[in-house]
């Protein structure tokens, strides 16, 4: 007999705000990339953009919650947690940076380069749907600690520390605001009248920001000035279509192509990563209906003017830790698509520091790296750390990348030689961090099947690393033939070692692992 599924408990307040307010960071900083970046007109960022992500948005969150009620309603179980989705934050950057910014500077025209940002997205939504049916397979083939380790590397590298270090550039409010939060979805402590960790550190917060404005200080990025400006976006714009926009940026097919395949499969891998992060939790859902969603409501929101892709976002773990269940998914997309419509996105974090924020993003960073060890079995722990290190790589490039560039430094090889003589091995990162996705779940693949021996299959994966590093998926930043061919060749050695290994058969092998040398340090040294 099913069961009628609870919409709304308790739990949900806290999975909303917190939910709610990460989804308004990542369109707080969308709306300045498209305004102070690439210099989009008003009319189109408020008029045209912003609304149709706001459909986006609402259509991803509904159905993502409809699946959890039907979950829910088949297992008569009450603790299933819808999947989170919303922009996707490392394609939010890429879309900008490599496709909408250099044709808005060749072209001289901003609203060109959107057009182009449209058909990026046109194209990764059809990827998306028809890789929807090859990734159950994907998935039942690559061992768990492969895909929560590379998540993990997501988690720790691009969600963890950005807010880390704002935390600590504002202490008195990131810092305060961390244990705020720690102390309730770690610890257990309900504070009064059961108000949301997350609604008490925003409040702290907003107390601080403002109490210092109040007196001619300005902490967190909160001022009268700011928030001045902010009231001036308000309106009332629905999405329309955007069809003849999208049919315009085909003129740019070529160079959207170049990133529209690799990253339309790093969503495909992003997603069934999210999915087995989920199911580790306790919550099955079909990934073939999911990754046809994201490409569907992706291609909805292209079509009526939204540049940025949908995804399933990794921290489902986290929202249910802290009592989501069905209705903060549905919620936060009907809260999303009203402050899109009306334009308030602006004013509403003009008065909310961002900082206050941060530490939600840092716990949810945190529990997913934790869930890569928690859910697998500890012999697989050395192949989740390996498959965290290319997003290590990938981050530090990221930075370097941002110092030399706002230092108006061009990169060059003797550059390239005086790091490498000061310890930086920029080569080495550009290398080991592309495709970090990709190649950080092939190479923890390989390492499980390694301390499982399961020769054959390493073998398989290393082979699979071999082709995807050939056409540039993996250790390459552009697509092409024989890429990065000395990593290709290594992988292909590889693949060849392990059939070896294979071929020698069990009895070759020791049944214990080799002992650790006599001279090696000790995991526990001496206090």
């Amino acid at each position: 007999m099913q069961t009628t599924p609870r919409l709304w408990t308790p739990g949900d307040w806290n999975a909303l705000f917190g939910f709610g307010t990460n989804i308004l960071v990542n369109i707080l900083v969308l709306t300045g990339l498209l305004r102070f970046v690439l210099q989009m007109p008003d009319e189109i960022v408020f008029g045209r953009i912003l609304p149709a992500l706001g459909l986006m948005m609402l259509l991803s969150t509904g159905y993502y919650a409809w699946l959890a009620y039907r979950l829910a309603q088949a297992t008569g179980r009450s603790d299933v947690c819808a999947l989170p989705s919303g922009i996707s934050v490392p394609h939010m950057f890429v879309v900008t940076f490599v496709i909408m910014l250099p044709i808005s500077l060749s072209t001289g025209d901003p609203v060109r380069g959107w057009e182009a940002g449209l058909v990026w997205v046109f194209f990764q939504s059809f990827i998306l749907m028809i890789g929807g049916f090859v990734a159950p397979w994907v998935r039942k083939v690559t061992p768990r600690a492969a895909l929560l380790g590379t998540l993990a590397g997501v988690s720790i590298a691009f969600i963890s520390m950005r807010p880390a270090l704002e935390m600590f550039m504002n202490p008195v409010i990131g810092v305060v605001c961390l244990a705020i939060i720690l102390v309730s979805w770690f610890g257990g402590a309900r504070y009064p009248r059961g108000i949301p960790a997350g609604l008490v550190a925003i409040a702290f917060g907003m107390l601080i920001a403002w109490g210092a404005a109040a007196l001619g200080f300005e902490v967190g990025g909160i001022s009268a000035a700011g928030l001045g400006a902010a009231v001036s976006s308000f309106g009332f714009s629905l999405p329309i279509p955007a069809v003849d926009h999208v049919f315009n940026g085909f003129e740019f097919l070529g160079i959207i192509l170049v990133t529209a395949i690799p990253f339309g499969i790093y969503d495909l891998v992003e997603a069934m990563d999210n999915v087995e992060s989920a199911e580790a939790a306790g919550d099955h859902f079909p990934t073939t209906r999911v990754l046809t969603a994201d490409g569907v409501v992706s291609l909805i929101g292209c079509l009526m003017g939204n540049p940025f892709i949908n995804a399933v976002y990794i921290g489902h773990p986290g929202w249910k830790a802290m009592g989501g269940r069905i209705g903060y998914s549905a919620a936060t997309g009907v809260i999303v698509a009203l402050l899109c419509w009306f334009g308030v996105i602006a004013l509403l974090l003009a008065l909310v520091p961002v900082v206050a924020i941060s530490p939600i993003l840092l716990y949810i960073g945190m529990l997913i790296g934790a869930q890569a060890f928690q859910t697998t079995p500890v012999t697989h722990a050395p192949a989740i750390v390996l498959g965290m290190l290319p997003h290590l790589a990938a981050w530090a490039k990221t930075l370097i990348d941002g110092t030399l560039g706002a230092a108006g430094v061009q990169m060059s090889p003797e550059l390239i030689d005086n790091m490498a003589m000061g310890g930086v091995l920029y080569e080495g990162l550009a290398v080991f961090g592309s495709g970090a996705i990709l190649s950080g779940l092939v190479l923890a693949a390989i390492a499980v099947f390694i301390i499982e021996r399961k020769f054959e299959m390493a073998a398989a994966f290393a082979m699979a690393g071999a082709v995807m590093t050939f056409l540039g998926f993996m250790h390459g930043e552009t697509l092409g033939f024989n890429v990065t061919p000395m990593v290709s060749l290594a992988y292909v050695l590889i693949a060849g070692f392990l059939m070896v290994c294979a071929r020698a058969g069990a009895v070759s092998f020791s049944t214990a692992p080799e002992p650790v040398a006599s001279d090696a340090p000790s995991a526990h040294p001496a206090e």
